[in-house]
C-alpha cells in the first residue's frame, strides 16, 4: 500500500507539472485549470490515495460506480463529478452526491435534473452542456448547431446552473484532430456567450483526457478529466 500511495502521488505530481506547462504555453496560469481524476478503472483504495496526495476532485462515468465509491469515501472530502451519460432513472440517487454534472447531453435530461432539484428543494445544480463536437455517431451530446436555439428552453430551468461546455475528442483522430475539435468547442463557447447575451457565464470548458489533456489546456480547457496517467505503474 505504501508503494501504491507513493506511485500515485508521483504520477499526480507529473500530471500537475505537465498541466502547468501546458497552461503556460497557452498564456494562462496553472490555477486556471482544474484536474478531475477519473477513477472508473480503480478501486476505493487507489481513489483514496489520490485524495491523500491532494486531489479532491474525482470523476466517474457510470452513476452506479459513483454511488459505490462515494459511499466508500464519504468522509474523505471528495467533490464528485459525473462525467458520463446519466439516465433519467438514475438522477434522483446521483444528484445528492455530485458537485458538477459534465454530461448535460439532452434537453430531456436537463429538464429531469431541474425537476429533481425542485423536488429535493436543493441548491441549483452546476451543469455543463455536453457537445458532440467530433460528430461521432457513437457519442452522446448535443450537436453544435443545436445549442444556440436552446436559450429559451434553458431559461425555463432555473434550478440548474449552466457553467460551460464539455466535449471529448473523436476516437479515431490524432492530436491535431483533437486540437481542432477543442478549438472548435472554445469558439462555440465564445459564440454562445455573445448570442445568449450573458445569460450564463459559460466559464468552464471540460475537455481533454489522459492522451490529449495538454493540447486541451493549450486550447482553453479549464477542467481536464485524467484517469490512466494517474495510475501508471500499478500493475
Amino acid at each position: 500500500m505504501v508503494f501504491l500511495a507513493d506511485r500515485i502521488a508521483d504520477n499526480l505530481r507529473v500530471v500537475l507539472g505537465r498541466m502547468a506547462e501546458a497552461a503556460r504555453r497557452g498564456g494562462r496560469s496553472a490555477d486556471d485549470v482544474r484536474l478531475v481524476a477519473v477513477t472508473k478503472y480503480v478501486g476505493p483504495g487507489e481513489a483514496l490515495a489520490l485524495v491523500a496526495a491532494g486531489c479532491h476532485d474525482l470523476g466517474e462515468s457510470r452513476p452506479q460506480q459513483l454511488w459505490r465509491k462515494a459511499a466508500a469515501l464519504k468522509t474523505a472530502g471528495v467533490a464528485w463529478h459525473l462525467i458520463g451519460h446519466l439516465q433519467r432513472n438514475k438522477v434522483a440517487r446521483t444528484l445528492p452526491l455530485v458537485s458538477l454534472v459534465h454530461s448535460g447531453d439532452s434537453l430531456r435530461l436537463l429538464e429531469a435534473l431541474d425537476a429533481e432539484v425542485a423536488c429535493a428543494k436543493g441548491d441549483p445544480l452546476p451543469v455543463l452542456l455536453e457537445v458532440n463536437v467530433s460528430g461521432d455517431a457513437a457519442k452522446h451530446g448535443l450537436a453544435p448547431g443545436e445549442l444556440e436555439p436552446l436559450a429559451d428552453s434553458l431559461a425555463r430551468l432555473p434550478r440548474i446552473e449552466i457553467q460551460g461546455l464539455m466535449a471529448m475528442a473523436g476516437r479515431e483522430g490524432n492530436l491535431d484532430d483533437a486540437r481542432r475539435e477543442f478549438a472548435a468547442l472554445r469558439q462555440l463557447r465564445d459564440e454562445l456567450r455573445a448570442a445568449w447575451a450573458g445569460r450564463w457565464p459559460l466559464d468552464e470548458l471540460s475537455m481533454g483526457m489522459s492522451g490529449d489533456y495538454e493540447v486541451a489546456i493549450e486550447e482553453g480547457a479549464t477542467l481536464v478529466r485524467v484517469g490512466s496517467a494517474l495510475f501508471q505503474g500499478l500493475e
